[in-house]
């Protein structure tokens, strides 16, 4: 029996099976998984590998977005998070290596099936057709989220150990490209899916729609206004998807408005590990909401997305405000999974594509959009007074600080925040005014100090200033 070793930094498990987070991935060096595809009852196994793999992004993704970000204040004990809090992020933090590790485990296990699936005998070719392209979306969404995070990465596209033990930094733009040829791909021969297949299936695998979904979020992260706008109304012209009461989005998994979210049972919950996003922010509450963030959550204009937080006021006391994040929460409250995708961040992106083009008011216009979100924010509220202010009127520039200010309200702890600052170039004024520890450095994250000791092509590598 032929056994193909996984190289770089390896722990992937089944989808829906164990999850195993830890401070730190395993050395480049160490053999830490085998797979074997040399029949067709392979397949499964190892496709739901990379879905298990890609879970592993999931929630340091949404740690680097928020964290990085406006949104947070340190209030325990874990260094990690103390420097996020501080804003003197380091090499040697442990989130930039779960994020790194993540990215890679999920390239690897995708080149795997792509380099071998085409010869295992028996496989039907309806499901190798599928697989593959799933292979090509998740591998386009591990680059996607690395070359966001740290600008250029390796650039793994085999899975020759030694090879890749020694790959070289490639550009920024060099990966994009490769991530828009994997997203185009998967677009041609993902299934459409159904939501009769029932929402967990629906949501928590690769569609057309999840491709559509991440081509919206590239284009218009790539200021390609006009694809943008198209990609994201498709999905919004969907019959599949419908926006619930926002109350929904903060405790129920795999609810209407889902696209694709990744999922957890109560035999694989994160639990108490250093990236449950429950324990950082409901149990140990080693971060908490920033009082800046809290001002704008709790407001008119925020509505019913308040409940993306609640108060105690047995927490409160010296530098604790008494405020938690309610999003992430046990298997028994149906809501520690992570969402990817979800209809309200397509109207998003379609506002800002629209007002990047000049198209602010009317029904085609970016204050539509926002409208629309707004109006689901005031839903189940009673008076008048109390619901969002629906808007009339505005400038480009006044256009755009508002979807800015809607993404916070709308998208808050789902990890968007820094890539948005990051992306729109607001980051250096927002997050100055916010810490004085903040500098321009910290718009890319650092390459993890461990990796440039295994990999020599990486020496004299690292991001600028760290």
């Amino acid at each position: 029996m032929n056994k193909y070793h996984i190289s770089l930094v390896m722990a992937v498990g089944l989808w829906l099976s164990s999850c195993r987070e830890v401070l730190e991935p395993r050395p480049i060096d160490i053999l830490a998984d085998q797979f074997v595809l040399n029949q067709a009852s392979d397949v499964a196994t190892v496709r739901l590998g990379a879905y298990a793999a890609f879970r592993g992004t999931a929630a340091p993704k949404v740690i680097v977005g928020d964290f990085t970000a406006d949104y947070i204040q340190h209030n325990g004990t874990f260094t990690d998070y103390q420097e996020l809090g501080n804003k003197q992020i380091t090499s040697a933090n442990g989130v930039a290596g779960a994020l790194w590790g993540g990215v890679f485990n999920t390239i690897y296990v995708c080149n795997f099936l792509l380099e071998k699936l085409p010869t295992v005998p028996g496989v039907r070719e309806a499901e190798r057709k599928t697989v593959t392209a799933e292979a090509r979306f998740l591998r386009g969404m591990a680059n996607f989220i690395g070359a966001t995070t740290f600008g250029g990465i390796p650039n793994v596209t085999s899975t020759d150990i030694d090879a890749n033990k020694i790959v070289s930094k490639a550009s920024k733009e060099t990966i994009m490209e490769s991530v828009l040829a994997d997203f185009q791909a998967a677009l041609t021969d993902l299934p459409d899916g159904s939501p009769t297949d029932g929402r967990p299936v629906f949501a928590g695998y690769a569609t057309k729609n999840a491709a559509r979904a991440a081509l919206a979020r590239f284009y218009l992260y790539q200021k390609n206004w006009v694809q943008a706008e198209a990609s994201a109304t498709t999905l919004i012209n969907s019959t599949a998807y419908e926006l619930v009461n926002y109350s929904d989005v903060v405790s129920e998994d795999f609810n209407n408005e889902s696209i694709f979210e990744v999922g957890y049972t109560a035999s694989d919950d994160p639990g108490t590990s250093a990236f449950g996003l429950n324990n950082l922010l409901v149990g140990r509450r080693e971060v908490i909401p920033s009082n800046q963030f809290i001002t704008q959550i709790i407001s008119r204009d925020a509505g019913e997305r308040e409940a993306t937080v609640d108060f105690d006021f047995n927490e409160q006391g010296g530098g604790d405000n008494g405020w938690s994040v309610r999003k992430y929460g046990t298997p028994d409250e149906d809501n520690n999974n992570i969402v990817i995708f979800r209809l309200g961040e397509m109207y998003l992106i379609r506002a800002e594509a629209r007002a990047q083009q000049g198209r602010i008011t009317g029904a085609t216009g970016a204050l539509s959009d926002l409208n629309v979100l707004r109006t689901r924010a005031g839903k189940n509220t009673a008076a008048t007074a109390d619901k969002p202010t629906l808007l009339t009127t505005a400038t480009q520039a006044e256009a755009l600080l508002l979807v800015e200010r809607e993404r916070l309200y709308e998208l808050a702890f789902e990890g968007h925040r820094w890539y948005d600052l990051v992306r729109t170039g607001r980051a250096q004024v927002v997050m100055s005014a916010f810490s004085p520890n903040w500098t321009s450095k910290y718009e890319l994250w650092p390459i993890p100090q461990t990796e440039i000791q295994r990999n020599p092509s990486l020496v004299g590598q690292q991001n600028p200033g760290y």
